[in-house]
């Protein structure tokens, strides 16, 4: 295949997980690649910095991650030989309740069963085949909708995934068991009665059991600062500080790939678009936003329960009915008076968060799309709840609302962490039905967003599939 001279093989348009992953794919085929980012530094949901006090180091948006370490393609890359160091904790989450007691993810399947009770076996029936069948279909379910290399595993697998969380809860008895669930599948961002809110509950609890939930040394930064590191050594180029916003501010590149959602692609690119996919993109749908808190602590949260003190994270949420609501009234657009509280305590594990003797604390819940209530009180009022003391340990914080995380990240649309709704109406078809989910309508132009399969979480086999697709048509290049 001829190819016309231009400035560069490919560009890459954003430079968060998917964004580097992408460019580093294409440019481990020997191309020439510039990576673009609109903000000053790399990263997109990958940043950290010293938000409260001096000394204090919070992750902006991600911070826990299950998904990085365990992600088909990051696998493949020499990330510790370019600094990226993990910590863990034996227990990857915590729930507690408002009796005092707790539930725990932990490392060990069996360990994380048997405090189940009356659950023990229900669990082990559940997790257990998908902590032995994961190493084989990881790659199909992070990847988008195609024929499996494990049919039957697979099938196993999607039987589950597909259904409700509020559905496969029924399964078990104990409150431990039903709210540990319901926190987990809560990260997927909308009603547990929506059908496919399983999945994210299940990868993630599975995760847990394979290799952690582990927190990145020195912040999230890191992840992202080691992909650009490893990128750059391989001959890539990045260029930070400028935000595109039409293709003609772009050099000239035999294909481009935007780390962008489809509100964003239609501003740059929608003149070249077909008029069926610019209607395609123009339906995309956006979920809930979340408001942050980040706080500078005199200690670690006062947790009552033991076993939440000694957790990376911890769901507050209660019971699997008081999760429920709180998803379903964000999903509505109201605000609950007790919400679903995702915190982090990373500096639990990563002495250098925080000087000696303090502490970090990370938390966010879930609220409707582009609100700018203050939800300060009330998300420090769920933690006080089961934490007696946390608010006489914070010595400064800092939030951020929907508006303000935009504004962080435009990938971020109303405060959508997830790239818009992973529902079943787009868990297979984001942004646009297509043959394949990673090309646009203009020839030599893809998207490689989480608003692409497998979706949000900090994975990169978005950026990934983009780049081996791209690759296929432009270069006619066959990557595994």
């Amino acid at each position: 295949m001829i190819l016309e001279k231009t400035d560069f093989d490919a560009v890459v348009v954003g430079s968060g997980p998917n964004g580097l992953a992408a460019a580093i794919a294409m440019q481990q085929q020997g191309l020439s690649v510039l990576l673009i980012e609109g903000k000053a530094e790399i990263g997109g949901g990958l940043r950290s910095a010293e938000l409260t006090l001096p000394g204090f180091v919070h992750d902006i948006c991600s911070a826990i991650h299950p998904l990085a370490i365990g992600s088909p393609f990051f696998n493949t890359l020499p990330l510790e030989q370019h600094g990226l160091h993990y910590a863990f904790s034996d227990i990857a989450a915590a729930h507690p309740f408002d009796d005092g007691t707790a539930a725990v993810l932990k490392s060990s399947l069996a360990e994380t069963a048997a405090a189940l009770g009356a659950d023990q076996q229900t669990y082990l029936n559940l997790f257990e085949p998908l902590v032995r069948d994961w190493p084989n279909i990881a790659a199909d379910v992070l990847g988008p909708l195609h024929f499996p290399k494990h049919p039957v595993a697979m099938a196993k697998f999607g039987l589950n995934a597909l259904t409700s969380a509020s559905y496969l809860a029924k399964r078990f008895k104990t409150k431990a068991a039903k709210g540990l669930w319901a926190g987990m599948a809560a990260h997927s961002i909308q009603p547990l009665t929506n059908l496919s809110t399983s999945a994210i509950g299940l990868v993630l609890m599975t995760a847990a059991h394979l290799k952690g939930w582990p927190i990145p040394i020195g912040g999230s930064k890191e992840i992202a600062n080691a992909l650009a590191s490893y990128f750059i050594s391989l001959g890539g180029k990045i260029e930070t500080g400028r935000y595109i916003k039409s293709l003609d501010e772009l050099p000239t590149a035999k294909t481009v790939l935007f780390d962008v959602t489809p509100k964003q692609l239609l501003q740059i690119a929608g003149h070249k678009f077909s008029s069926i996919y610019k209607w395609q993109l123009e339906r995309y749908r956006y979920g809930v936003g979340v408001f942050k808190i980040d706080w500078a602590l005199d200690g670690q949260v006062p947790f009552s329960n033991p076993e939440a003190r000694k957790a990376g994270t911890v769901h507050l949420g209660n019971t699997i009915a008081e999760i429920a609501l709180s998803e379903q009234l964000s999903w509505q657009g109201k605000h609950a008076e007790k919400p679903f509280v995702l915190l982090a305590q990373q500096s639990l594990f990563d002495d250098s968060r925080a000087p000696a003797g303090k502490h970090t604390a990370w938390a966010y819940c879930h609220v409707p799309a582009g609100s700018t209530q203050d939800m300060t009180h009330i998300i420090e009022q769920q933690v006080e709840r089961f934490a007696p003391g946390f608010k006489d340990r914070i010595l400064a914080k800092r939030t951020m609302n929907t508006a303000q995380i935009e504004a962080y990240n435009p990938n971020y649309i109303g405060g959508d962490i997830n790239g818009g709704v992973i529902d079943i109406g787009q868990i297979f078809t984001r942004p646009a039905l297509r043959s394949s989910p990673y090309r646009t309508s203009a020839k030599g132009l893809y998207i490689c967003s989480s608003s692409t399969p497998p979706g949000g979480g900090v994975h990169g086999m978005c950026g990934y599939h983009a780049a081996k697709r791209a690759l296929k048509d432009i270069f006619s290049i066959q990557i595994p």
